[in-house]
């Protein structure tokens, strides 16, 4: 048993010194083959990405948490509240342009970039904070330059994903995969609260560049089967590229051009519209001046939405392969909307948080069965420029923030509610409507298991 177990140590310690020496797929454990759940993690690729992506999510999640509140008690505005949130989300705009970069350069070097930044700027904020220099302009400052490169993240990570398992376990691997962000918005809410309610700001800031820094430095050794020009046929066909705005418009076209494609990316800016905002940015001031909660409030309104959507994340690793795609990515997000819709009544803190997490469990199944239909019906050479246009659609994200913190004040925050859910509910009709040959049939594309 002794000599398995230094056996065992060795040959781990070898595969990090040296990570060509690990094929891209390790064969199959007894463990992995008894719960087809941890097929993808036979991906050395995938065992590196998962905590590389645990890591950042965590840390991100803690961040935003934490200046969102900062913000809101130091400024005593729900609009600067918003703008804030916007900010995080500015980046939308060029993401198909990092994307585009992540096809030519590879996927992986260009996340790993990104989390370094994401380290460096997480640093200011530290610096700012022990030097008493912080205030909400430059905290505004900051998540404008963090919102340039944050959306793409999620984007570059689900086409990495697709580029390190097979296509029959893509599902359950996109499942796991957004595990790291659903486990974040528990762990990180509640950690990121915990730290400045008993520590502060500045040993909260510590933690979280340290968090950023481990997940980059995971990035990086993920290696194993790559794409972009870490792949022989995108260095073939990279001479071939005139340009990258060429490229860059391709990837556009072919989106346009893909009726599914374009459904699932119309669907992505709606619920971006009406319903993430009110699970997302609103947040602290749903606390604050809805419930009348403190931070750690905050925190556990954030972990039961987080909770409902890692138990989904968690049910379609297990059980996705039987559920077709675009039908529960339209069912899915009826029923999120319909929970959302609780909160324009007067109700009390346990049934919001059971709300949440029944909100937080649809959002799961519609947003990874959205990113099923993307990645599983799109061409292989396309997928990063695919996932990157995919993130042009949380552009209506900040523009449903904006425009709450401009009609609270005047409307009320359960108005608000009506209105964003009556309009995504329509809105939804209408693109089940218009894409029905693409989206409802059994036989579709878009619903193949």
């Amino acid at each position: 048993m002794g000599s398995i177990t230094i056996a065992s140590a060795t040959a781990t310690i070898a595969a990090w010194r040296n990570p060509a020496a690990n094929p891209p797929h390790d064969p199959p454990s007894s463990a992995m083959s008894g719960w087809p759940a941890l097929a993808p993690f036979r991906s050395r690729t995938f065992r590196y990405q998962w905590p590389a992506d645990l890591c950042t999510a965590w840390a991100l999640e803690m961040e935003t948490l934490i200046l969102g509140w900062y913000v809101l008690v130091e400024s005593g505005s729900v609009v600067l509240l918003t703008v804030f949130g916007a900010l995080m989300y500015v980046g939308t705009l060029v993401s198909p342009l990092l994307g585009m970069l992540g096809d030519r350069l590879g996927l992986r070097r260009v996340l790993a970039a990104m989390r370094l930044s994401y380290a460096l700027l997480a640093g200011v904020i530290l610096l700012l904070a022990a030097t008493g220099r912080l205030d909400p302009t430059r905290v505004l400052a900051v998540a404008f330059v963090v919102g340039l490169i944050k959306p793409t993240d999620i984007g570059i990570r689900t086409a990495l994903v697709s580029a390190a398992v097979p296509a029959a376990q893509l599902l359950a691997a996109m499942g796991i995969s957004r595990t790291t962000q659903d486990s974040a918005r528990i762990g990180g809410a509640l950690a990121g609260a915990g730290f400045m309610a008993s520590l502060g700001l500045v040993s909260a800031y510590v933690a979280i560049t340290a968090i950023y820094l481990v997940g980059a430095l995971l990035t990086l050794r993920s290696g194993g089967r790559s794409v972009g020009p870490e792949s022989p046929r995108s260095v073939q066909t990279s001479a071939a590229r005139p340009s990258p705005w060429r490229d860059l418009w391709e990837g556009l076209h072919y989106v346009w051009r893909t009726p599914r494609l374009r459904a699932a990316m119309t669907l992505a800016a709606l619920v971006n519209l009406c319903a993430f905002p009110l699970t997302g940015g609103l947040m602290p001031y749903i606390a604050r001046d809805v419930f009348q909660l403190d931070q750690q409030g905050l925190g556990w309104l954030v972990a039961s939405f987080a909770a409902g959507a890692l138990t989904g994340s968690l049910c379609l690793s297990s059980f996705g392969e039987r559920l077709r795609p675009a039908r529960t990515m339209l069912a899915t997000c009826v029923a999120w909307y319909l929970c959302l819709l609780g909160f324009a009544l007067p109700i009390g803190l346990p049934v919001a948080m059971a709300l949440l997490v029944g909100a937080g469990l649809m959002q799961s199944l519609s947003m990874v069965t959205l990113s099923i239909v993307l990645m599983r019906t799109s061409e292989e050479r396309f997928r990063g420029r695919v996932m990157g246009a995919r993130m042009l659609a949380i552009y209506t994200l900040p523009l449903g923030l904006l425009a709450a913190g401009a009609l609270i004040p005047a409307m009320g925050f359960r108005a608000l509610v009506v209105l964003y859910v009556a309009t995504g509910l329509v809105l939804m009709v209408g693109i089940a409507l218009a894409w029905r040959a693409e989206l409802l049939p059994r036989e579709a594309r878009a619903n193949a298991r």
